[in-house]
This record gives structure tokens, sequence and C-alpha cells, in this order.
């Protein structure tokens, strides 16, 4: 496997500005992400998946896979401004045409044993937020059903990272000047992703191997059931007999190991998407297709969302929810202790890839059939979508249900109890 080591000495620099600003900063970045998040590996055709706003850390990308001997460098940009102009004018019959040939490339990645890189955080907060939220629910894109397929079948070595932008920045910190909020987002991200220690891969692996040890208790105790508790939240969340307790360190049908998440804290599995009772508070918002959904609500009875509440982007939604009756069940509860880092940070992300790293979660919709053993597969819950939803926190206690109905604990205040 091919890595990244060695200190960042960027990180003693008072102001790293934009990312173009320190090409070492860049470099190292790319390099962990390549080498490591996603392991390219020589002769691989390297998808990556970005947007207008990160033409420098794509390019850092790019420049790094073809120096870990990549055959080729797909870059894929998705810009939210098309995306506006399609909700805002597109008649309302094509609001959910996809060309086929968005499926056929994802489809095509795995067949031909590519490596997938995508790039996370919002190029533009808020951008789709006056628009109808039903016509904005009903454009999925940039996801695409596909993507969960291949991911199911690990065909690909893949891994997703975050890339800060002005905007996003502005967002995150709001009281600093924007050239002040990008360095502080660029500083968090290679704090969160480990770039300031002296071996940042060592200093990974010893985390996933925390991490795949609190798997592998869950994995022993074999839980009937989750219980959520804490401020607003009272959720019971069913496990099937074959759920099993993956952490981000994955491993294609190939043999490639790579690390899907660049930070990942996590550990997860499939859950029983016709057990799932009670209610729950989102301790995080969620920034969905461009809106941001704040202070969600939610109560599940048998399974399936039955009411839903939130202060805003509540439409939106509720929109992307109706378009298939997988959607409002779960198809994954993810476990979270309060040692990582960028739960430490104590900042909303307003990103799904950094803000579940912080805190446990559950995701409507699609599952992940690897997660579950053979025998209980066909019950994985089925979608067209995947929608993390943050609701964790130390003010939230998770414990494990066991076959007799005995409450054993597994996070208390953020710490692992198994």
């Amino acid at each position: 496997m091919r890595y990244v080591d060695g200190s960042l000495a960027a990180l003693d620099s008072p102001r790293m500005g934009s990312a173009g600003d320190d090409g070492e900063l860049l470099r190292r970045y790319a390099e962990l992400i390549v080498g490591f998040g996603a392991n390219v590996q020589r002769g691989q055709i390297v998808a990556i998946s970005t947007e207008p706003g990160k033409e420098a850390l794509t390019r850092a990308l790019a420049a790094a896979a073809y120096r870990a001997g990549a055959s080729f460098v797909d870059v894929n940009s998705f810009d939210t401004y098309v995306k506006r102009a399609r909700i805002e004018f597109s008649e309302e019959e094509f609001l959910e045409v996809v060309p086929s040939w968005y499926g056929e490339r994802m489809l095509a990645l795995g067949e031909q044993r590519c490596a997938r890189i995508g790039l996370t955080g919002p190029a533009a907060p808020g951008l789709l937020d006056d628009l109808d939220p039903e016509r904005t629910g009903r454009d999925r894109l940039p996801f695409i059903a596909e993507a969960v397929t291949v991911v199911n079948a690990r065909t690909t070595n893949w891994t997703a990272a975050s890339c800060p932008t002005p905007e996003w920045a502005q967002l995150v910190h709001p009281s600093l000047s924007a050239e002040d909020a990008l360095a502080r987002l660029w500083e968090q991200i290679a704090h969160v992703c480990r770039l300031d220690e002296e071996d940042p891969v060592a200093a990974w692996r010893s985390r996933m191997d925390r991490v795949g040890a609190a798997a592998a208790a869950l994995d022993e105790r074999r839980f009937e059931a989750l219980h959520f508790a804490g401020p607003g939240t009272d959720l019971t969340v069913g496990l099937l007999a074959g759920s099993r307790w993956i952490s981000a360190r994955f491993s294609t049908i190939d043999g490639i190991e790579h690390f899907p998440n660049l930070p990942s804290e996590e550990t997860f599995t499939a859950p029983d998407p016709e057990r799932v009772d009670g209610v729950v508070r989102c301790t995080k918002p969620l920034v969905l297709q461009g809106s941001i959904v704040r202070d969600l609500r939610v109560r599940f009875e048998g399974g399936r969302a039955i009411e839903l509440e939130a202060s805003s982007g509540e439409r939106t939604l509720r929109s992307l929810l109706s378009r298939d009756p997988g959607a409002l069940r779960l198809g994954e509860v993810a476990l979270v202790d309060g040692n990582g880092r960028v739960g430490a940070l104590d900042t909303i992300f307003f990103d799904t890839l950094l803000d579940e790293n912080a805190a446990s979660h559950i995701a409507f919709g699609q599952g992940y059939e690897f997660s579950v053993e053979e025998a209980d597969r066909e019950r994985v819950n089925k979608s067209g979508l995947h929608v993390d939803v943050m609701i964790g926190g130390e003010d939230v206690n998770v414990s494990g249900v066991t076959s007799g109905g005995e409450r054993v604990a597994v996070l208390e205040g953020g710490a692992w109890r198994v």
C-alpha cells in the first residue's frame, strides 16, 4: 500500500488561505486521499467527482493519481447552479429524468475495477433555499442509485474527502472574515484528517484499530436492538440476526484495502427496516441537495417514519423521502464515540461526511448489504436513496438490547462501554 508520512509543516503557518496558497498542504492531502483513502493501484482508471470551486484539490488529486500509476483520470464536475436552473425552469414531467449513461458509467467503473474519489463540502450552500421544495426534492442528482449497487458489489476501491471552499467556510465560520474563515476551515480539515501527525497513516491505523475493536465487541454481543436515549430522543432500532458491525476499513472483492471516508470515526450496520420505533431528535443540521434541514424530529412506528417536522427544509426532505416505499425506513445505523477528532472540534460543518463522524447517526433508504450475513441480505432495506441523519452526542446514551430484554450500556457520555 502506498501512503503518506512525514510532518505537515504548513500547519505551523498562521494563515493558509485558499487551497492554492499552500501547495505543500494540497500535495500531502491529495496523496493521503489517493494513496491511503482510495489506495489507487498501478494501471487503474481513477474517477474523481467534484464541483466548480474545487479545482485546486481536484488537480492535485489527478497529479497524485498519475504519480501512483493511474492509467487515466476521469473528472466529473457537478454544478449546483445548473441544478438550480433545472429546478427553476424545467417542465414538471422532466424533473426526475436522469440520462441512462449516468448509471451506466457508474456500473462500468465497477465492471472495470476502477478507483473512485469524491469531494464533499457544499460549494454553494443555500443556493436552492428559495425554490419550490417539492420540485427540489424530485431532482436527486448528483446522487446516483447505481453508486449503492457498486458499493454493495465491492468492485471499486473508493474514498470521499472534504474540500474547503470560500462559500462553505463562511457558512461554518460566519463571524470570521472570508479569508480567516477559509484558513480556519483548512486547518480543521487538516486536523481531522490527521495531517498534523508525524505519520498520518499510522495515526489512522491506530484509530481504525480502536473503532474495529468496538465493532468486534458489538458483533460478539449479537444485540437484538439498540436503544438511543437523550433530550427529545427515545428510539429503539431493531437489528437483524445477521447484522454485523463494520468500520470504515473496506476491502474490494479483489482484496484492495481502502478507507471510504476521510475522516471516519464510525462503526455501522444495516438494521431491521421493520423494527424501528420511537421518536428521535436530530442533533445536527442536514445539508440536502443545496438546502439545509434544521431541527429535524422524526417519529417511527413499525420501522416507518410516520411523523416528520423541521424548522427549515422540511418540505424538501418530505419530497425526497416520498420517492419510494423504502425511503421512509432505515438502511443504516452507525455509532460514533467521543474520542474522534471531528466531534472534539464542536463545530457544525454542514457537510454530512464530517458531521456524521462527529455523532452517531441513522440513514433513511438503501442499506449496505455487505454489512449483513448472507441469510439476511434480502431483508436489508431497499431504496433509490441514502440520507444520513445525525442523532448522537454526549447527551445521547446508547444501550444494546439482548434477546432477553436486558439493556447493556454501549455508549455513555460519548465513551465506549463495550
